[in-house]
């Protein structure tokens, strides 16, 4: 099953209007995608699966509170970030990518869907020098390599449950990543929440 049911089994409480706007998602995503390469063709056929579903895992750690910043780092096609607005609909996300191409696309979604909580940025995340609660991204570059770009970024205060911080997506053995990196990491791994096997080897990681 690779349909919007399948984020209603692991997200019963979905509004009919965040339901509404998978869908939209979905349909807008697959036109986009068969114009502009944005993701894998062979990953249509998984889309719920592999892209919502994955940037949705992020929620299962922390719940981002109304007024809450978060940066998207690397976005490409709009994950996790645009799954993330639509679930959080009075947390402000930034989605920033260093390809214009792709930037304008996650801009025409987030338009479509009238996503008033995203701002999508063409720019390389140095050059950003705002202050967030949470920085997120999915697999775009080494853990120290994206810390060392973005701790300028984070929000010393924290009011969440957990530590403002990096919300990592990443798979396979990270070993070797992490032990680069001298901040606390905590790791989660995503086949507590979801079955699926595409999940087996997928983790969040926490860094604060």
């Amino acid at each position: 099953m690779d349909s919007i049911e399948l984020l209603q089994t692991h997200f019963p409480s979905l509004s009919d209007k965040q339901i509404d706007l998978f869908k939209n998602h979905k349909v807008l995503f697959e036109d986009w995608n068969s114009k502009i390469n944005m993701i894998s063709r062979k990953d249509i056929p998984f889309f719920v699966e592999k892209h919502l579903l994955h940037s949705l895992s992020i929620s299962k750690v922390v719940e981002f509170m109304p007024g809450s910043k978060v940066l998207d780092i690397g976005t490409g096609g709009g994950f996790p970030g645009i799954p993330l607005a639509i679930m959080f609909p009075k947390t402000q996300f930034t989605l920033v990518d260093s390809i214009g191409k792709k930037i304008n696309v996650v801009s025409q979604i987030a338009r479509e869907l009238n996503l008033n909580n995203v701002t999508a940025v063409n720019q390389r995340v140095e050059n950003n020098t705002e202050e967030y609660d949470f920085i997120v991204s999915r697999a775009v570059a080494p853990l120290d390599k994206l810390l060392m770009w973005t701790k300028k970024n984070i929000k010393k205060d924290s009011s969440h449950p957990i530590k403002n911080g990096f919300l990592c997506l990443k798979g396979g053995d990270l070993k070797e990543e992490t032990a680069l990196v001298k901040k606390h990491i905590r790791v989660y791994s995503l086949s507590n929440w979801f079955k699926e096997d595409f999940f087996a080897t997928k983790k969040i990681l926490h860094v604060a």
